[in-house]
């Protein structure tokens, strides 16, 4: 019994090459180089149809690729006018290559042994099988001649931002505003630079004062003369001028020239009470008409309220106010508490060291020892209170200060250094944060200030009549009370306010910071009450 060997493709394959050999008049190397070559020039021709993204320019040869460019002004060429590959003949292509294959693979292997038997068949499936692998290759090989292509496209991309010529009125885009900066300024406030004490510097021309407001704006441009030094080189009213026409150099690079014509800046304000005292960089001054509300009855005496505002009808519903309150029983008020607040913010090593500090403040022994330090510090502030707060290892001691007819923020702010260095010589590991630890709290709504109050906490009555909230107020009691309860008790706790359960009372709390020189920011804790 004999075995006949089995037949293998590799073997079929070598069958079909002897009897391409074997043909008559026949190359075997041109046949080959035919089959390839015509692979290779189908690929390439389907590939290139419709035009490519290597194409080379109109006009163009190979070598104008390796000359440098030159940025030309015309007008370029957007990605929407270049011209685009035929892309529906591509996917086309792509079914029609794609069925055949897998209709010639699904052909062969439906009857594998007798095409291997034959050689003009497997011959057959041999050359489509391999013009097919021919055009895949070649047609996925586009991504990666795109990626080399979207290298180089970032730099040709600025070049041509560069070449974009700016919009007209037919063009689609806005124009594009072109913001100028201005460096940071040179000089600083009196109140901040120690330098600015010094003796003005040499380079400083000695015929200062003889010069043109114009030439010595001119000096203070170029940084030969300092900002902060004019008052101290010039009259502070001349400084005003001088600054002025800096000022409105400087904004006009900018666009906004003459911004400062209508801000008043002459002699009607003396510069010289501003001077360290009150403002810095002084160009001018904002004139608040002052209107005076009253009189109004309060604890038995006749008193006027200016107010400063530019708010219409502020005055005037004030004083109907007063007037309704006089016609009626008088407003009658009493102080609860006063005491202004500072809190420091310490911090200690460890939580526990924390704790100690606590509990050494709280013992009454030991607040004795911080009201002496503070005390030594002033003669009419009183420490009242000192209240500590622990967070993790800080400790925020809220001092309440006693200050007279004084807001009294920096005697407190004082007394509360000489506090903390008491503290150092029991916990030498304590170290300040903040002089102020945002607990105390100054010009922020917080409920520790409608809790504790800060500063005066007052409350006031008074009874008006019903014929009065008739005839003066032009309304009844009933609707009174609604609106207040309505709009100021619920309106508020569903907004969730902090001590603002009022109509307004910040307008009237501002207007007479304003009008008698008070710091209008205090106003935020000033105006917490509820009617």
């Amino acid at each position: 019994m004999t075995f006949s060997e089995p037949t293998t493709i590799g073997m079929r394959i070598d069958a079909v090459i002897a009897s391409l050999e074997s043909l008559p008049h026949t190359n075997p190397e041109i046949l080959y180089a035919s089959l390839i070559g015509a692979s290779l020039m189908f690929s390439f021709l389907v590939l290139n149809s419709g035009g490519s993204s290597m194409a080379l320019p109109d006009g163009g040869d190979a070598d104008s690729l390796n000359k440098p460019k030159k940025i030309s002004n015309a007008k370029p060429v957007s990605s929407s006018d270049e011209p685009q590959p035929k892309w529906h003949i591509l996917r086309l292509t792509n079914y029609v290559v794609t069925f055949g294959f897998l209709l010639s693979v699904l052909k062969f292997a439906s009857n594998a042994t007798t095409y291997l038997d034959d050689s003009t068949s497997l011959l057959q499936f041999l050359i489509i099988w391999s013009i097919s692998m021919c055009y895949f290759f070649g047609f996925f090989g586009i991504s990666f001649i795109e990626l080399d292509e979207l290298e180089s496209e970032p730099q040709n991309h600025q070049h041509q931002m560069l070449r974009k010529p700016m919009p007209t009125k037919e063009s689609a885009e806005p124009p594009v505003k072109v913001v100028k900066m201005h460096p940071p300024a040179s000089s600083a406030p009196v109140c901040t630079d120690p330098t600015s004490f010094k003796k003005p510097s040499p380079s400083i021309p000695a015929n200062i004062k003889e010069l043109s407001n114009g030439e010595i704006a001119s000096l203070v441009l170029q940084d030969k003369v300092k900002d902060h030094q004019l008052e101290k080189l010039l009259d502070p009213h001349r400084a005003v001028e001088v600054r002025r026409l800096k000022v409105d150099n400087q904004l006009d690079s900018l666009g906004r020239g003459g911004a400062l014509a209508e801000l008043p800046h002459k002699h009607d304000l003396d510069y010289k009470r501003v001077l360290g005292a009150n403002c810095e960089i002084v160009v001018g001054y904002i004139p608040i008409p002052v209107g005076m509300a009253g009189p109004i009855t309060l604890n038995g005496e006749s008193v006027y309220i200016p107010m400063a505002t530019t708010e219409g009808c502020l005055v005037a519903s004030t004083n109907r106010g007063c007037k309704a309150i006089t016609q009626g029983s008088g407003a009658v008020s009493s102080i609860l508490r006063d005491g202004i607040t500072r809190a420091p913010c310490v911090r200690l090593p460890s939580a526990k060291e924390a704790s100690e500090v606590f509990l050494w403040i709280e013992r009454p022994e030991n607040f004795q020892k911080l009201k002496e330090v503070f005390e030594s510090t002033t003669s009419f502030g009183k420490l009242l209170e000192a209240r500590p707060t622990v967070a993790g290892k800080n400790v925020y001691i809220r001092l309440r200060c006693f200050a007279g007819d004084a807001m009294g923020m920096n005697m407190i702010s004082k007394g509360s250094l000489a506090v903390i260095e008491c503290l150092r010589q029991v916990f030498p590991n304590i170290s300040l944060v903040a002089l102020s630890g945002n607990m105390c709290t100054d010009k922020k709504a917080a409920a520790i200030n409608w809790i504790e109050g800060r500063g005066k906490s007052v409350v006031i009555e008074a009874t008006i009549p019903k014929g009065v909230v008739r005839s003066t107020l032009k309304t009844s009691v009933p609707a009174i009370v609604e609106a207040n309860v309505n709009k100021n008790l619920i309106g508020s706790a569903m907004a969730g306010v902090v001590g603002g359960f009022n109509a307004h009372a910040s307008n009237n709390v501002t207007a007479v910071f304003l009008a008698t020189g008070q710091d209008p920011a205090q106003n935020v804790e000033s105006a917490n009450c509820i009617t």
